[in-house]
């Protein structure tokens, strides 16, 4: 048998950049489902949270809503005693009155707090006494602000992206999708892919064998490596040695399928019927037959109608290495994936110290992250193997929905175990199919516009985990190395400037983008309309001193929280507001608590404000930047998010919510 053509092998990089080029295949869409049918999917659009989780301040176990300056010093020598009001508060049911000063009331787990109250008693702290039919309640241990409660969308913020478009679901993200009340989910649609055998040697599996056959294992193994991949197989069976025959099973393929592989018949001998049938397409047809692999060498690479053709070599070993290196890839990505999947288990290091309790088997959740050169290694011993990954702890909460949405895994302390120093060399059982290490770990203070550029950073491959611990924090974990950057917006009244001087030879601050801080406030609340038409400071001390009002504050180590004190300061205000300890974790709780009268005023962005419906009396721009490690700013992930931090197009996307991208005087405004 004479040769027609001879195969001419080209390298692996050269082969893959000339596939790529000719198909540049995308997502091909997407649809909605139920999220009982999601798992596997990959979503298409990233998932905002219509409401806050919890919707309410939520008591977090059975007890008493108090005030906690009232049981302040409490102890069992000299308890405090409050006046026990009427009835309990059950779950389900929102509470009708306020909590005033010296008064507690019955609370069950997961009930509403009523407005006045913050914090919750636990019940074997205290005891109810019967003093001439009045009820009183005797308390025997002090408890903070904040004890016992949930805050209103301390888990999920109304407004906050909680799934990111191209991350695979698993049940960890339906239970999230669940939480916030999502019944349907948009997904990409899944890659129909056929699949071919070839041959007359070729007989399917429960077929008589005899010599000279051979059972059809390609298309089983490809099939559901397909089908592992979130794409659907098209078996399309086993095509005889037969050009016409060949041809007409291939015209079907490429009519019914996005993609199209056949596997045997690559060798572009004369009774070589795939390569033939391949060969005649125009469009471009082939781009590569023949690459410098073993075993693999002769792969043929061909694209028609938009979608790419690969004919896999026929021996099966050649068949799966050469799919999973060209095929693989090219399917995740039509299905809206961007990165490979990960192994179940892995090995890291601890990346800071964790107390465990004695006598309990505890899980404790942790996200992975690389670890960088520069990572102190010193709590490991040199002469082991250093792992290459560290594990952050992110709390041991059993109701956060946020913290297992975005958890990688989780590691196992034994119940004779009491600590864990950093840098302890751990095993971390795996969540869900995509749990590879993030490219780009980013703390710090949340913001709708830090959101938008880090989708941006997503669609362009970069793997993206986002810690929401305020600027304090995440300022803090840049210095420790913990992060690749953090968002901050602190004000610095020494130099009336924001961020700049935080600046060290450890820590670089770029620029960002501006946004509105203001006091915000029910548009239809009365007593508000005259203070709102004064300056920010002169509203603030009326409102301060008006007996009737009710702050609500925020977490310690935010920015915001640290211009509400400097204004509280500028204000003259003696002492500490109605509401003051009160302190949720974002904007969103912020206004959904004045949005619920549970509070009266506050401080919070405009867009958010806007967002809820509510007034807004704006008190000054502030600077929202970054701050990153220097040790970091030449990594490949840190430059891609400076590059779109600094693109032209980012700033109008950012404008869009409400941002400021131009420069702009905090104080002034200007």
């Amino acid at each position: 048998m004479s040769q027609k053509q001879f195969l001419t092998a080209i390298d692996l990089e050269e082969a893959q950049k000339k596939f790529w080029q000719a198909i540049q295949p995308v997502p091909l869409g997407s649809e909605c489902v139920e999220i009982g049918g999601a798992v596997g999917r990959i979503l298409a659009v990233d998932v905002v949270a219509r409401t806050n989780v919890p919707f309410f301040d939520r008591s977090n176990f059975d007890g008493f809503a108090v005030r906690s300056a009232d049981v302040a010093g409490s102890s069992e020598i000299e308890p405090n005693h409050l006046e026990l009001a009427d009835g309990q508060i059950p779950a389900g049911i929102e509470p009708e009155q306020a909590l005033d000063k010296g008064q507690a009331i019955a609370i069950s787990t997961g009930g509403m707090v009523p407005r006045g109250a913050d914090a919750i008693c636990l019940l074997e702290h205290t005891g109810v006494l019967d003093q001439g039919g009045r009820k009183k309640l005797r308390v025997s241990h002090p408890v903070h602000a904040g004890s016992g409660i949930s805050f209103t969308g301390t888990d999920i913020a109304m407004g906050e992206v909680v799934l990111r478009s191209g991350q695979p679901l698993s049940s960890r993200e339906t239970g999230v999708l669940a939480a916030i009340g999502e019944a349907d989910v948009e997904v990409f649609a899944r890659p129909r892919v056929a699949v071919i055998s070839t041959g007359n040697e070729i007989i399917p599996p429960g077929s008589e064998i005899r010599p000279g056959l051979v059972f059809d294992s390609n298309a089983r193994m490809i099939a559901d490596a397909v089908r592992e991949l979130g794409a659907i197989p098209l078996e399309m069976g086993i095509a005889v040695d037969d050009l016409s025959t060949l041809e007409q099973k291939v015209a079907e393929a490429i009519a019914e399928a996005d993609v199209i592989l056949l596997s045997g018949g690559t060798s572009k001998g004369e009774g070589d019927l795939s390569y033939q049938v391949v060969s005649r397409l125009r469009d471009p047809g082939i781009i590569a037959h023949g690459v410098a692999l073993k075993p693999g060498k002769p792969i043929c690479l061909a694209a028609t109608a938009g979608k790419p053709l690969v004919v896999l070599p026929g021996f099966p070993t050649s068949a799966i290495f050469t799919f999973h290196e060209f095929v693989a890839p090219v399917i995740r990505r039509l299905a809206g994936a961007f990165h490979e999947q990960a192994l179940s288990r892995c090995e890291a290091e601890l990346a800071s110290r964790v107390n465990s309790e004695i006598g309990r088997t505890e899980f404790l959740l942790v996200g992975l992250m690389e670890k960088r050169d520069e990572d102190d290694s010193t709590a490991v011993d040199s002469s082991s193997a250093v792992p290459l990954l560290r594990a952050y702890p992110m709390g041991k909460g059993s109701g956060s929905v946020t913290t297992f949405s975005r958890a990688d895994g989780f590691i196992t302390i034994d119940r004779h175990t009491e600590i864990l120093e950093k840098g302890t060399p751990i095993q971390v059982q795996k969540i869900g199919l995509e749990t590879a290490p993030a490219d780009l770990v980013v703390m710090g203070s949340h913001c709708a516009g830090l959101d938008r550029l880090l989708q941006l950073c997503q669609k362009q491959g970069v793997r993206v985990k986002l810690f929401s611990i305020g600027s304090l924090g995440g300022l803090q974990a840049v210095r420790r190395g913990d992060c690749d950057l953090a968002g901050v917006h602190l004000f610095d009244p020494q130099t009336n400037s924001y961020n700049r001087a935080f600046a060290d030879r450890h820590v670089e601050i770029v620029d960002g983008y501006r946004r509105r801080q203001g006091v915000v406030y029910r548009k239809d609340d009365p007593r508000l309309q005259a203070f709102v038409r004064l300056s920010p400071i002169n509203a603030i001390t009326s409102i301060c001193a008006h007996p009737g009002m009710m702050m609500i504050n925020r977490n310690q180590g935010s920015g915001t929280r640290v211009l509400m004190d400097r204004l509280l300061t500028d204000s003259g205000f003696d002492g500490r507001p109605n509401g003051y300890e009160i302190q949720p974790s974002n904007h969103h709780a912020v206004c959904s608590a004045i949005g619920q009268h549970r509070a009266d005023w506050g401080l919070a962005i405009e867009a958010v404000a806007e967002q809820h419906g509510l007034g807004f009396l704006p008190v000054e721009w502030e600077h929202f930047d970054f701050a990153i490690p220097r040790a970091r700013l030449e990594l490949e992930p840190v430059q891609i998010f400076l590059s779109i931090l600094r693109a032209p197009e980012t700033g109008s996307l950012l404008e869009e919510i409400g941002l400021q991208t131009k420069s702009v005087d905090p104080v002034n405004g200007s």
